[in-house]
């Protein structure tokens, strides 16, 4: 029987939902759509297939209080729980894990998942999770999970599949097709021609190999991370094991997965989605996804609102009043007040990193 180890990857600061997200308590130790966080209900999703203790957790030092505090209410083992030093992209954080995978199991299959991502459809989600495990141990290939396209997305990478028959592809009958290319953010102008063409899904960030597949990749694609991710591999249950990760990870280099593996491989298939499916990557996402009152409001906390029409309102702990205002996203959290047109939270961001740039740290 097949052992499946879950790898979240949690060390993101979300500096898209600033003023919420912070460095210490960022998007995916908040509670933004539904009950719980969403790191919480990305481990309840899987336990519904997974035995929960295989669940590693990849986070950081500065998050990790919090974090396992919440990993712990929904029963993740504690030793499972990997605090990088500091970030180093995608690749890094999944050849860490799959380092201490090995240990447990050599031919285990992982399945490698944001932490903050929304998905609905929790029985379809399960049925394709379940057939990307099946495709990865058959094939010992590598597979990514793509979301069926629904609207011109310039915020999203997308990945275009073969518009194939099945001759070149023994998979092709169960639902999986073969990746062709991987295409980062678009503009507006592409992204409507990705739409039109219909074989480009937008690029999830999941994805489900073997252990001792990925770790031949990174190998091949990525021999200098592998050279160091090996010194911390001989230390792994060690006394030196902190010591070395911290001196391999001043010396590593970031860089994702897609572009250091998944770009150059040539033996890369793809599962299309369809289990509603949302990153949470803006306010404006948010407010889409929110319950909304008569006037399209989506409202949380002590608001009062007058001739108020389709804004999104949070109020941590004080009163907010707006009068004769529409399509407005307003988050205050007591020391910080963002105020924002929809349409434009992408732009979070830079308030973000403005404050970086002036030392204010006490609001990152």
């Amino acid at each position: 029987m097949t052992n499946v180890f879950p790898v979240i990857m949690a060390g993101g600061v979300g500096t898209r939902f600033w003023p919420r997200s912070r460095e210490k308590s960022p998007k995916q130790l908040l509670e933004i759509i539904g009950k719980g966080t969403l790191i919480q209900n990305t481990v309840k999703r899987l336990d519904r297939f997974v035995d929960v203790q295989n669940i590693f957790v990849v986070t950081n030092k500065t998050q990790k209080g919090l974090a396992s505090k919440q990993l712990d209410a929904v029963n993740v083992d504690k030793e499972k729980i990997l605090l990088e030093p500091v970030g180093r992209n995608t690749a890094a954080c999944i050849g860490l894990a799959a380092l201490h995978i090995r240990k447990i199991d050599p031919n285990g299959v992982m399945v490698v998942l944001p932490s903050d991502h929304v998905i609905q459809d929790l029985v379809e989600y399960e049925r394709v999770m379940k057939l990307a495990v099946e495709i990865a141990e058959e094939s010992r290939s590598l597979i990514t999970i793509g979301i069926q396209p629904t609207y011109p997305e310039t915020g999203y990478g997308y990945i275009q599949m073969f518009n194939e028959d099945g001759k070149h592809n023994p998979f092709f009958s169960r639902g999986v097709c073969k990746v062709k290319t991987f295409a980062e953010k678009p503009s507006l102008q592409i992204a409507e021609k990705f739409l039109a063409s219909g074989d480009f899904l937008w690029n999830s960030g999941q994805f489900v190999w073997r252990v001792d597949v990925i770790l031949q990749k990174l190998e091949q694609f990525l021999p200098d991370l592998c050279t160091e991710l090996k010194k911390v591999d001989k230390t792994i249950g060690t006394p030196q094991y902190n010591t070395t990760l911290e001196q391999v990870y001043g010396l590593i280099r970031g860089v994702s997965i897609d572009y250091g593996v998944m770009e150059k491989a040539d033996d890369v298939y793809i599962i299309p989605g369809n289990f509603g499916w949302s990153d949470i990557g803006s306010w404006d996402e948010v407010y889409k996804m929110s319950g909304k009152d008569e006037h399209g409001n989506s409202i949380t906390g002590m608001v009062i609102h007058k001739d108020t029409t389709n804004s999104y309102i949070y109020s941590q702990d004080k009163v907010i009043a707006t009068i004769g205002v529409d399509d407005l996203i307003v988050v205050d959290t007591g020391d910080a007040l963002l105020i924002c047109k929809r349409g434009r939270s992408q732009e979070v961001k830079d308030i973000a990193d403005y404050l970086k740039r002036k030392q204010m740290n006490e609001y990152l």
